[in-house]
């Protein structure tokens, strides 16, 4: 009987213990289970995803400008001399021929007299050779002479005579230096610079000397009844640089104001360092409002030419030796990597001339080591994430393809 006994607790126990260890396995290998599961979900990267938009019927940019004057001249001295005076400050408003200042030049004054002298000297020897001439011709006629005699008066006469056009064209040339002892404005404008004073050495067609001991203008007069505004278009955006082109013009000074420019011209070439063409504008300017050298923020507006492309953020873009590709999402969340054909390339969006859907769902900046067919999980990003202001595929798309703005 207790044999019998000792038996069935035995087997009690033995029972008892493998349902124990069968316990701790199943526990085991359940959470092996949940680990793994929890592995591979970890694995799977969250990615963010925008749909294609339509391109913007028209194309708006601010662009930073330079505003110029319509002319502007710098004024250098012709003559060497001291400033005797000067009469038109910063800012004064002045015709064409205007006196700006006058310059004394006593150098000049001295081989003016002496080149006018000189004249003189001259003209006294042609008129002496003149009538000898005259005299040795009368005699030549009566035979009285030689011809040799008479053709040496003529030589002389003639020779005079040049001795007096050299002379003259000395005193013209002096003459035409005196003139410049007055500095005039070139045309009707304002002085936007002077740099002179009473009693200023300056120097001929070097103008006085700065700090710095190299030459600078007088002074500088600028045309501003009109202002001329340079604008460095990016190389993608130079199809819009068309007759009819106008500008919005905003500056630091005027804020809340804005003033209308008129498209001129372009430079027709592209900086190599910047890939920008130059383009210029007119600006009327009747109550000298703008001032020339004045920072402008110049809005542009034109029609889009490709509107009916689709674009995308130019962070999607993948570069493969086999072109350019993106990646898409399909709707079992794996990834396949599409080939398109890019057209115009900005720094927060890129066209799309073939190769995307706009049902599609794009990665976003997809990770570097993403493979075709890997799975993702897609997530919404965080407010401000797509910078360049493509949707996530969660958010309804309000540019409708009816090509409203």
């Amino acid at each position: 009987m207790a044999s019998t006994s000792r038996k069935f607790i035995l087997a009690a126990g033995a029972s008892a213990f493998g349902l124990y260890v069968l316990f701790l396995v199943a526990g085991h290998v359940h959470a092996v289970s949940a680990l793994r599961a929890e592995t591979d979900a970890a694995a799977i990267p969250d990615v963010a995803v925008v749909s294609p938009h339509r391109v913007a019927p028209k194309v708006a940019l601010t662009l930073p400008g330079n505003i110029d004057a319509w002319y502007q001249a710098p004024i250098y001295p012709q003559v060497s001399g001291y400033v005797k005076m000067w009469y038109a400050d910063y800012g004064a408003h002045v015709h064409k021929g205007d006196v700006l200042a006058e310059i004394n030049a006593p150098a000049l004054d001295a081989e003016y007299a002496q080149a006018k002298a000189s004249l003189a000297s001259v003209m006294a020897k042609y008129n002496l050779a003149s009538v000898t001439a005259n005299r040795w011709r009368a005699m030549g006629r009566s035979q009285s002479v030689s011809g040799q005699s008479v053709s040496v008066a003529n030589a002389n006469e003639q020779s005079a005579n040049a001795e007096v056009q050299a002379a003259q064209r000395n005193v013209d040339h002096f003459e035409a230096l005196e003139r410049f002892k007055q500095i005039v404005a070139p045309f009707d404008g304002i002085v936007t610079s002077r740099s002179l004073n009473v009693g200023d050495y300056v120097s001929s067609g070097g103008g006085g000397l700065n700090a710095t001991g190299t030459a600078s203008e007088l002074f500088t007069v600028a045309d501003t009844d009109k202002l001329r505004l340079f604008v460095s278009v990016p190389e993608v955006f130079s199809y819009i640089l068309q007759d009819g082109l106008t500008a919005k013009v905003t500056v630091p000074q005027f804020q809340g104001h804005s003033f209308n420019a008129t498209y001129l011209t372009t430079s027709h070439g592209y900086d190599p360092n910047t890939r920008t063409a130059i383009a210029e504008f007119v600006l009327d300017n009747p109550g000298h409002t703008l001032w020339p050298g004045t920072f402008a923020s110049v809005g542009l507006t034109a029609r889009n030419t490709d509107a009916n492309l689709y674009e995308i953020p130019s962070g999607s873009l993948v570069f493969e030796e086999k072109g350019m590709q993106v990646a898409v999402v399909d709707q079992s969340s794996h990834v396949h990597y599409v080939k398109i054909q890019v057209g115009r390339m900005a720094d927060s969006s890129t066209e799309v001339l073939s190769g995307i859907k706009p049902t599609d769902r794009i990665i976003n900046n997809p990770p570097a080591d993403l493979l075709d067919g890997d799975a993702v999980h897609v997530v919404t990003p965080a407010r401000g994430y797509n910078e360049s202001g493509f949707q996530s595929e969660d958010t309804p798309d309000s540019s409708d393809d009816d090509g409203s703005e």
